[in-house]
C-alpha cells in the first residue's frame, strides 16, 4: 500500500504495480493522484538563466543571490514534506526573509483559527463513522477531492451510520452554482450570490436563534430545520467561503457556537499546506506571512480596530504576503518550493518577479520554472522519496518511496543551500 500525494486527503490504500522502476499503474487513486504518482510529464533540469548546468552549481548560484539579496523571500512549501517545511523555516531564520505559502490567500484565516481552537474539528474517520449531516460550503469536492464522498462522508458505511448515503445521511451543498457535488445532494442545494455568504450566515444564525430570517426566510429556516436535528454534522469549508469571509470569519466561529453538534474542516487542495501550516505555527504562532529579524518575529496579520457600528473592523496590512510583496516590489529575491504561483496569481503581480531572480525547487516544470534564475530538480515526495505530510484533518501521514531516483528530496537540496550560505 501507498500513500497518494495528489490532494490533501493522503489516501493511504492505494495500490501500485512497479515495472522497470517505473509505476505502470495505480489502484484505488482518484484520476487526480494517480496522474500524481506516475511523475512528471516534463521533468525539470538544472538551469542558471535557462542554461543547463548540474545540481551543485545551481545550488552554489542560489545560495549566492539569496546570500546578496536584502529582502528576500520564501515562498510555498504546500506541495513539500514536512521534514524540507522545517528546513525552509530554518533558511528563512538563516537568511532574515520572509516566508509564505498559498494559505495566505485561501485557507490560512481559518486553519489558523482551528489552530486558535476557536472551531470544533474532528478526523476524518470520525466524519465516516459518525457524521450524519455533511455541509459542503464554498467547495465542490467531486472535483477538487474526487474520493472525499465515496471514502469519508457521504458514501460510506460507518459504524454507526450502516445505511450510508440512502438513510443515515444528509448532505447539503450551499454555493454560488450547481456543481458536481450539489448535484448528488438529493435537493439540498442551496444557491447564494457570489459574495452572499455573510448575508447567508447571519440570517442562518437568525433562524437558529429563534428568529425569522430577513434574507430567504422558507429556505434558511428549512436549512435551520436539518441542520438543527444533526447528531454529529460537519461543515467543509472550501474556499469559496473563506474567500466570501475572510475579513469577518468571527461570524462563521457564532454560527459554530450556535451549532453544538457540528464542527468545521477546511478542505485544502495541497497534500501538504496544513503541514507547512502546523510548523510555522509551532516555530512562530503564525500560519503564514512571517518575517525574520535576527531572534524577532514579524507578522502582518489584519489589524482589528473598533467601531460603533459592529464592534470590530478589519483593516489588512499584508506585506509580508506574497500578494503585496509583488504588487509593492518590496523583494529582491523569491525562492519557490513545491509550488507555482505564476499558475494561479494575476498578470498584474506577477510582472516583478521579471525583475528579480526567482529560484525554483520543484521536480516538474511549472509556470514560474520557465522564468526564473535558477532551477534545481528535487524528487516527486510520496513516489521517490518518502517523509511526512499532514491531512487536511490535522493527521500526520507517513509518504511511501516506491520507486528509486537520484534526484535529492527536497529536504536535501534545502539543507545543502543552507550550508552553501
Amino acid at each position: 500500500m501507498a500513500t497518494c500525494p495528489g490532494c490533501a486527503l493522503l489516501c493511504d490504500d492505494i495500490d501500485v504495480i512497479v515495472e522497470n522502476n517505473r509505476i505502470k499503474e495505480t489502484r484505488n487513486a482518484c484520476r487526480r493522484g494517480a496522474a500524481r504518482m506516475k511523475g512528471c510529464f516534463n521533468r525539470l533540469a538544472p538551469s542558471i538563466a535557462q542554461k543547463p548546468v548540474d545540481i551543485e552549481s545551481a545550488i552554489r548560484k542560489a545560495a549566492e543571490i539569496l546570500k546578496v539579496a536584502k529582502s528576500p523571500m520564501l515562498f510555498g512549501f504546500s506541495n513539500s514534506t514536512c521534514e524540507a517545511q522545517v528546513k525552509g523555516i530554518q533558511l528563512a531564520k538563516k537568511l532574515g526573509a520572509i516566508i509564505d505559502d498559498t494559505s495566505s490567500f485561501c485557507q490560512g484565516l481559518l486553519i489558523e483559527t482551528i489552530f486558535q481552537e476557536k472551531f470544533r474539528t474532528c478526523m476524518l474517520e470520525d466524519v465516516r463513522n459518525k457524521a450524519d449531516v455533511l455541509v459542503y460550503w464554498g467547495s465542490d469536492a467531486q472535483d477538487s477531492e474526487p474520493r472525499h464522498l465515496s471514502r469519508f462522508s457521504y458514501f460510506p458505511r460507518g459504524e454507526s451510520r450502516q445505511r450510508g448515503y440512502e438513510e443515515d445521511r444528509i448532505a447539503v451543498a450551499i454555493d454560488v452554482r450547481e456543481s458536481n457535488t450539489a448535484k448528488i445532494c438529493k435537493g439540498h442545494f442551496y444557491r447564494i450570490q457570489p459574495k452572499g455568504d455573510r448575508e447567508f450566515i447571519l440570517a442562518l444564525t437568525d433562524a437558529l436563534s429563534g428568529k425569522v430570517p430577513a434574507y430567504e426566510p422558507k429556505k434558511i429556516l428549512e436549512l435551520a430545520a436539518i441542520l438543527k436535528k444533526a447528531e454529529f454534522g460537519v461543515i467543509f469549508a472550501g474556499i469559496g467561503l473563506t474567500y466570501s469571509i475572510k475579513e469577518d470569519m468571527e461570524i462563521l466561529v457564532a454560527l459554530a457556537d450556535k451549532l453544538s453538534n457540528f464542527h468545521i474542516m477546511p478542505m485544502v487542495g495541497h497534500y501538504n499546506m496544513r503541514g507547512f501550516n502546523e510548523n510555522l505555527f509551532k516555530e512562530t504562532g503564525f500560519v503564514n506571512r512571517v518575517k525574520f529579524e535576527g531572534k524577532a518575529v514579524q507578522h502582518s496579520p489584519a489589524e482589528v480596530l473598533d467601531t460603533p457600528s459592529r464592534g470590530v473592523t478589519l483593516v489588512h496590512d499584508d506585506k509580508y504576503s506574497i500578494v503585496e510583496a509583488l504588487r509593492n516590489e518590496s523583494i529582491d529575491a523569491l525562492l519557490v518550493a513545491g509550488s507555482d504561483p505564476l499558475s494561479s496569481l494575476p498578470r498584474s503581480l506577477v510582472r516583478h518577479l521579471a525583475s528579480i531572480p526567482v529560484i525554483c525547487i520543484d521536480p516538474c516544470v511549472t509556470m514560474t520554472s520557465k522564468i526564473t534564475a535558477v532551477t534545481i530538480p528535487c524528487a516527486v515526495s510520496g513516489v521517490e522519496s518518502g517523509g511526512t505530510a499532514v491531512r487536511m484533518d490535522g493527521k500526520k501521514i507517513e509518504l511511501s518511496k516506491i520507486i528509486e531516483s537520484d534526484y535529492p528530496t527536497d529536504e536535501e537540496l534545502l539543507t545543502r543551500l543552507m550550508e552553501a550560505l
